[in-house]
């Protein structure tokens, strides 16, 4: 994975291009930039297209440079991301007669876009974002998967599209940044556009397909397209890492790692003698899968921490931010090991029905429900994994984002995702041979409050605002009120909650006291045991 800078447009500037570049410095571990002669477009000015990626070497280490060029030297790719199918693509496209030059997924997404268009973008099964160029025209083709794994930003000023992989490298432009929304692509050009049309609609997965509502054919479903999924993305020579929280869906994927490779090892955080220690310590020694322990007790969380959580994660809810407190000293730990590829349990919780809200809204709204949290995954819980991760040059792949399993939760009644009192009911019946009694028995309970250091961290949630602000990030969007809030607020009415969260409203400095109050007492008093 990388991160990706271009700027398209005569007289690109190439003092801004740098500063955007090194922006993205921890993205990767080579910086590699477009050679002098190819930064024509049109046949116009000698700075008519600056592009550059920081490369985090993870498939054909050593031959898969970037920005990538056809062999005419018409089209230029900068590509952040994992192709998971990229040698079935590749034996396809050599069978259609292209020639390639690597072994790499990057010279496969250029090829396969040479070779069918627009319509390659869905043919790529992975975790992708990546910006392809035509020099002769300084057209530009963007392109994000279907979930939004991974980020893809632009602006535009003075004539010239800026394109890059994080807000904080399109800061320095000084005009508004717009996200390419997942499951996206399109045309743009200099002074144009972008024109971005779905290939995927996250607001109607499963619509048209047949209902599944027999227990045990769903949980067959369930168990195949997880297992399918982790295992294309384990398919590497290096260590696999997994994040470890001791619940039910990261131990589950440690479970699957451990056997499809076993050159892994678990991570976790958490302040000494929490439950998600508690839990992954008896796990991974249960194992035997070597497991590497973050402790951190809450006052090692001071306002320098959540500065550099706030910088790094460009996150705009607040109970994001709290988890991202969490992240980075665990992406830090995973990097100093030398581990660059981790799986996580992410998106489990937001399929199979992991939060109340599910269930307090109605099984009529639970759907909409569904399908509005899949389609924030981008700007919430992706963020934080992609930022956090990549911050630290770490890969961090999220096989329950896989879009067919994604597309089959969204097949399944609620009645399926919550039964008996347990949430993510199918889960837990798909590999309840697998599981151990005391995981499968878990109660969901979230990152940041289960690892032991959530009220630490809120204690400096009023600075959050003015944090966010001060690093230029409202040029995409303010800070706002965390979406189960809101949706609490409005009595659980859907509805009311989506027009009420589009105000963006922030939390009122009545709220922030009584908020920074009652975590203080929390933190102070008998229940804060670590």
């Amino acid at each position: 994975m990388c991160g990706i800078a271009l700027i398209v447009g005569n007289d690109a500037d190439p003092a801004l291009f740098r500063r955007m570049l090194e922006s993205l410095t921890p993205r990767g571990d080579v910086q590699e930039e477009l050679p002098e002669g190819l930064r024509t477009i049109g046949g116009g000015p000698a700075t008519g297209l600056l592009a550059g990626t920081q490369r985090l070497r993870i498939v054909d280490r050593d031959r898969a440079v970037q920005p990538w060029v056809s062999p005419d030297e018409a089209w230029v790719l900068c590509y952040n991301g994992e192709v998971f199918n990229y040698r079935e693509l590749r034996a396809e496209l050599i069978a259609a007669g292209r020639e390639l030059r690597s072994e790499s997924d990057t010279e496969v997404v250029l090829e396969a876009f040479l070779e069918w268009g627009e319509a390659a973008v869905g043919k790529l099964r992975g975790e992708f974002a990546f910006a392809i160029v035509e020099r002769a025209t300084g057209r530009v083709f963007l392109a994000r998967d279907p979930l939004g794994v991974k980020p893809l930003y632009w602006s535009r000023r003075g004539g010239r599209l800026h394109i890059a992989s994080e807000v904080k490298a399109l800061v320095p432009v000084g005009a508004r940044v717009t996200e390419v929304p997942p499951g996206h692509h399109g045309w743009a050009t200099p002074v144009t556009g972008p024109r971005l049309n779905p290939y995927v609609d996250l607001l109607r997965l499963g619509e048209d397909q047949v209902p599944i509502e027999d227990p045990d054919e769903a949980a067959k479903l369930v168990r195949n397209a997880l297992q399918d999924s982790i295992r294309v993305r384990v398919d590497t020579d290096l260590t696999v890492g997994v994040v470890l929280s001791g619940g039910l869906d990261s131990s589950l994927t440690l479970l699957q790692v451990r056997e499809m490779h076993p050159d892994c090892v678990a991570f976790t955080v958490g302040a000494p003698g929490s439950p998600d220690l508690d839990y992954a310590k008896r796990l991974t020694r249960d194992l035997g899968v070597h497991h590497e322990v973050v402790e951190l007790r809450p006052r090692d969380i001071r306002m320098g921490e959540i500065r550099e959580a706030i910088r790094m994660g460009e996150l705009s809810e607040y109970g994001d931010i709290i988890n991202a407190v969490v992240s980075v000293p665990l992406f830090r730990r995973v990097h100093e090991t030398g581990v660059k590829v981790v799986l996580t349990g992410d998106g489990s919780d937001e399929l199979f029905g992991g939060y109340p809200m599910y269930h307090e809204v109605g099984p009529a709204a639970a759907r909409r429900l569904f399908l509005h949290k899949i389609r924030n995954l981008c700007r919430t819980e992706l963020q934080r994994v992609d930022r956090t991760s990549m911050g630290q040059g770490v890969e961090a792949r999220v096989p329950f984002l896989d879009l067919a399993l994604v597309e089959l939760a969204m097949r399944m009644p609620l009645s399926l995702k919550m039964r008996n009192g347990k949430e993510k009911w199918i889960v837990r019946e798909a590999f309840a041979d697998l599981l151990p009694d005391y995981i499968r028995a878990r109660p969901k309970n979230p990152m940041s409050y289960s690892s032991g250091l959530h009220e630490r961290a809120r204690l400096y949630k009023a600075r959050f605002a003015r944090t966010h602000h001060s690093f230029g990030y409202g040029l995409l969007e303010p800070l706002r009120r965390d979406f189960d809030h809101v949706l609490m607020k409005c009595d659980n009415d859907l509805d009311a909650a989506i027009r009420e969260s589009a105000v963006r409203q922030d939390y009122t400095l009545l709220e922030h006291a009584r908020d920074f109050a009652g975590a203080l007492r929390w933190f102070t008093g008998a229940r804060a045991p670590y």
